[in-house]
């Protein structure tokens, strides 16, 4: 498989009164071309920071990478100049951010914003430009697109600004698409035409995908490929069937336990209870052995690299290793 994208040992760090936030702290892994991969983990857990450090969007200062690197088709992209990465973002990678009433500007028209992308990263003059936005709008399932190519954000629905962010994203096609909570605050039947949206684009456009979530029903259905995130760091991977068969790390197995089910009405849900460590305050061990129910000395001592447990599929838990064998 080609790997259109490649992430080792990224750090990306804050600055803060409190001290040095590890945002993202040692984050490894690839992207094959026309694949899917979800990224899941609480709130806080480096999953946005991990994309806007792809799309070089980390304010700095605060911010700024205390080592890694970031490959995209073979260029590292934290040694690129601005004017570099400006032709990169909207053209060969583009992002949907997580809320599009902060994301899309309020006193341009959608359409406006949508053809400025189009103007700068292609050879087309205005009235192109606009029969293209035009097209976009059609094709994210926006009724009357001509017309509400002159409508502001204010004026569309929290579903409909997150399609003009679709057509944003796309009006370049785009070589990855990467997805951040593309259906938070959505209800759940606009969740559901987003998702198949972006999976009917994937498929037509055979573009990679990088979806941020932290919802495993959303993984499920759009995903080939998962990343749990925890603390910073990757603390399992593989492929979605074996994540959901056979998940190997505590906290890919509370994740999973808390997803409600039907018929379960009566029952309690299932908690991980504490909370996701402080970026400026990380422990020593293992970042999960505070809230993990089989967490021993050693684990609050000595942090778990990942370890390859079949082909494609890693977990960073020495428990993990203790009763099972390793490939």
């Amino acid at each position: 498989m080609e790997k259109i994208l490649e992430l080792k040992n990224l750090k990306t760090y804050y600055s803060t009164d409190n001290g040095i936030a590890k945002a993202v702290d040692g984050v490894s892994f690839s992207l094959g071309r026309n694949r899917t991969l979800g990224i899941v983990g609480e709130s806080g857990c480096g999953k946005s920071v991990t994309a806007l450090s792809l799309m070089r969007l980390v304010p700095m200062p605060p911010g700024y990478f205390a080592g890694g690197e970031i490959f995209w088709k073979g260029r590292d992209l934290l040694k690129l100049s601005e004017e570099e990465m400006r032709h990169l973002r909207g053209n060969e990678i583009a992002m949907i951010f997580q809320e599009p009433m902060s994301s899309l500007n309020p006193v341009f028209t959608c359409g406006s914003q949508i053809m400025e992308q189009i103007l700068i990263h292609r050879d087309l003059n205005h009235a192109e430009a606009k029969k293209r936005s035009v097209e976009l709008l059609h094709l994210v399932g926006i009724p009357n697109p001509a017309e509400r190519f002159s409508s502001y954000p204010h004026e569309l629905s929290g579903g409909m600004r997150q399609r003009v962010m679709i057509a944003m994203a796309l009006s370049c096609n785009p070589e990855l698409l990467i997805a951040d909570e593309p259906t938070t605050a959505l209800d759940v039947t606009v969740q559901a035409q987003i998702l198949d949206l972006i999976g009917k684009l994937q498929s037509d456009n055979a573009m990679s995908v990088m979806l941020i979530t932290h919802d495993f029903g959303v993984v499920a259905e759009l995903c080939e490929e998962v990343l749990v995130m925890y603390a910073s760091r990757v603390v399992e991977t593989g492929s979605v069937q074996q994540l959901f068969n056979n998940p190997l790390h505590p906290y890919t197995r509370g994740l999973l336990h808390s997803i409600p089910r039907l018929g379960s009405s009566k029952e309690r849900l299932h908690v991980i209870e504490g909370n996701v460590p402080s970026a400026v305050n990380l422990p020593e061990g293992c970042r999960f052995a505070g809230r993990c129910p089989e967490a021993d000395a050693h684990c609050r001592q000595e942090q778990p690299e990942l370890v390859v447990y079949e082909a494609g599929h890693e977990a960073a838990c020495w428990k993990v290793g203790s009763h099972r064998g390793f490939l």
